[in-house]
């Protein structure tokens, strides 16, 4: 196998909003020589981070796209992804986690393990992606990396142990002691470039051994060979590196290292644990379905020699074309090589083949099992699988969540209304969480997202790479309908005056269900002819798609069908159809249906003297006060708030807090809407409804 294979790394680097990430990304490319300068993320100097490189991302200070480039450390090549922290663009970490081999989790020695922070380490076990926690800023007054570690452990779950202790914290920080080595580390010249060890201070030389133990003790419970070393004195630092290593990518063990980017000091460490302790592409298993031969599972081989299979994961149009960005898990790529989407069944020939760096292309002529890269001008969407010709695989999707928000916008002129819909395709095609649609109805466009953040960055982007002038309505809330009690029904569709006829009769009930929807057939054989039944199940589901109090979607039915009838000539597809949704129409009135709204988790994080405020902010939105942490100057409290409740809550806040505090918010669950606010929507849509039939 290719000896480049096992100097390759991919990675991403992921945390909560404003842990450091794109900080650290700033100096790992600084360290690695990729840029002769550091940027700072709201630096006016150099106008903002090498990765935040829209303006929209350098202005307001958050990556908002996750940006690839390619870097090498120590005769290894690494490729990283730098991925947002705001969960309103959750999308973009789904879709880069998907396709990397190991990730850096972010923490900060302050905040800890925060919302966002469960979040990704979600995300992280849903693709079983291999770690390495980082814990920043111990320049921050307050840093405490040993709470960190153990919230690590006790909040995520993880078998987590430090792999450096600290030399002085907050403004006496001054360098790191590794565990393995027993050194000390610090960090000289004018940006932390010069490394340099040295004997550990006197007064850290127990609390070293003690953190040693530690580390040990935790590796050595996933390492038989390491158990037996310890126990006769003869464990290496190359075996316990070894031993860290395989419990790492079999993700039985998160090596924690710590520092601050801001200040320069603990990168370099890291990036050795990167290429010590993260699996190469050929230790990863990754599985394909054959769809030739029924899905059956296929385990790819990172072997250049072999037949290409590729996953296009992230697309972006550009001026000159769609870029889209490609990892390659078997095989190879050439420029002028024909390859085959297995979802369009198209083939295609590879023109321009490019490696990123932010947003900089460098051209190549080939690129190898392992890679990640980009490809201009073929026309590809997310998620598609690319083959050799040969072929006909499938790699699994990524997790995109239902967008829980809307927002009804208008063009302001003919010319804008041309914009707009060149706008709205390329956004929808790039990010799978904003959705668009026309109202049948009010005719109004309308456009879904994960949060009031997203739509606005949206917004801003029409505005200015299109130049396109919309006007907004209210924010609409994606509420849904659901029944309280079982109803029965008994429907006959009856239509047999002259010609073809059409008759059908179901008979049965509906009832409250935790999940979605379910259909479950009881009918005796012969009184409905089985070639009907999808058809009553079709009918039922057409009618969840409206309800009858708001015309909102339909959640939480059971539809029992339980006997019918059929006659000979005048029964068809249609007829069953017609009657399911007659039925369910019948039984639903009677089955006590209910509104419910999207309920949100929102956490805010504020100095401990404004959460008396934050609290009864929260309690006036009809909000649920779930937690409230505090640690040290600082207080985290989890709330579960109405989504209706929580438009322009980020300015209250900030006014709140003299913009001191934040907040997160993700989707939680539906929950049952207040009888009295409950009519009161009910009656603006008969009033909408009536005014439009005028």
């Amino acid at each position: 196998m290719d000896a480049r294979l096992h100097q390759m790394r991919n990675i991403g680097i992921s945390a909560h909003i404003d842990s450091g990430k794109t900080t650290l990304t700033e100096r790992i490319l600084y360290y690695c020589k990729k840029i002769h300068r550091m940027h700072e993320v709201k630096g006016k100097e150099g106008g903002g981070a090498t990765m935040d490189y829209m303006e929209l991302e350098r202005e307001r200070g958050i990556t908002i796209t996750s940006a690839t480039t390619h870097v090498s450390w120590n005769h290894h090549s690494i490729n990283i992804i730098d991925t947002p922290g705001h969960v309103d663009f959750t999308i973009e970490v789904e879709r880069s986690l998907r396709v990397l081999d190991g990730a850096i989790l972010v923490l900060c020695s302050v905040g800890g393990v925060q919302s966002q922070t469960l979040t990704v380490d979600k995300q992280l076990k849903r693709y079983k992606v291999p770690v390495l926690a980082f814990i920043n800023k111990l320049d921050r007054v307050g840093a405490n990396p040993f709470k960190v570690k153990d919230q690590i452990v006790d909040k995520l779950g993880r078998r987590a142990a430090l792999m450096q202790i600290p030399i002085g914290l907050e403004d006496n920080f001054q360098g790191v002691v590794d565990l393995i080595s027993l050194k000390a580390i610090y960090f000289d010249g004018l940006n932390g470039e010069l490394v340099r060890e040295a004997e550990i201070p006197a007064e850290l030389r127990a609390e070293a051994r003690h953190y040693r133990e530690e580390l040990l003790d935790s590796v050595s419970l996933t390492s038989d060979e390491l158990a037996e070393a310890l126990l006769e004195n003869k464990a290496s630092p190359e075996l316990i590196r070894q031993a860290i290593r395989q419990a790492t990518i079999r993700r039985e063990f998160t090596p924690v290292f710590i520092g601050s980017a801001y200040r320069n000091k603990g990168v370099q460490p890291l990036l050795d644990g990167v290429v010590d302790y993260l699996p190469d592409p050929s230790e990863v298993e990754n599985i394909a379905l054959d769809l030739d031969r029924q899905q059956q599972p296929v385990v790819l081989q990172a072997d250049p020699a072999l037949p290409c299979v590729a996953y296009a994961f992230k697309l972006e149009e550009g001026p000159y074309g769609q870029l889209t960005y490609v990892r390659i898990y078997q095989g190879a790529l050439k420029k002028g090589d024909e390859l085959f989407n297995t979802r369009s069944r198209q083939k295609f020939k590879v023109g321009r083949l490019v490696r990123m760096h932010a947003d900089h292309m460098e051209d190549i002529t080939e690129a190898m099992a392992g890679d990640i890269i980009a490809l201009f001008g073929v026309d590809f969407a997310s998620g598609d699988t690319i083959c050799s010709p040969g072929l006909n695989y499938s790699l699994t999707s990524i997790y995109v969540p239902e967008p829980v928000i809307s927002l009804a916008i208008e063009p302001v002129d003919k010319i804008s209304s041309d914009r707009l819909s060149r706008a709205l395709s390329r956004f929808t095609k790039e990010d799978p969480t904003f959705r668009t649609y026309l109202d049948p109805e009010s005719r109004q466009t309308i456009i879904q997202g994960m949060g009031e953040l997203h739509l606005d960055v949206y917004l801003e982007r029409m505005k200015r790479e299109y130049k396109v002038e919309v006007t907004t309505g209210q924010p609409q809330v994606a509420y849904r309908e659901a029944i309280t009690s079982r109803a029965d029904f008994d429907y006959i569709h009856k239509k047999q005056t002259g010609g073809a006829g059409q008759f059908a009769r179901v008979s049965g009930y509906l009832e409250p269900f935790e999940g979605s929807y379910e259909f479950i057939n009881e009918v005796k054989s012969g009184h409905i002819p089985r070639e009907f039944i999808p058809s009553c199940d079709k009918g039922f589901q057409a009618s969840l798609k409206k309800g009858q109090l708001m015309g909102s979607p339909i959640i939480g039915v059971r539809v029992v069908l339980s006997d019918g009838q059929f006659h000979p000539v005048d029964s068809s597809d249609l007829a069953f159809q017609l009657a399911a949704q007659g039925a369910f129409k019948q039984a639903y009135k009677k089955a006590r249906p209910q509104l419910l709204e999207p309920v949100m988790k929102v956490v805010v994080e504020t100095p401990s003297e404004y959460s008396g405020s934050v609290f009864a902010s929260l309690n006036q939105r009809r909000g649920i006060i779930v937690s409230s942490i505090e640690t040290g100057l600082y207080s985290t409290i989890e709330a579960e708030v109405p989504l209706s409740e929580m438009f322009g809550y980020s300015t209250i806040l900030r006014s709140m807090t003299q913009g001191k505090a934040e907040f997160t918010m993700e989707f939680l669950k539906y929950a049952r809407v207040p009888q009295n606010l409950a009519e009161e929507l009910m009656e603006k849509h008969r009033q909408k409804i009536e005014e439009e039939k005028k």
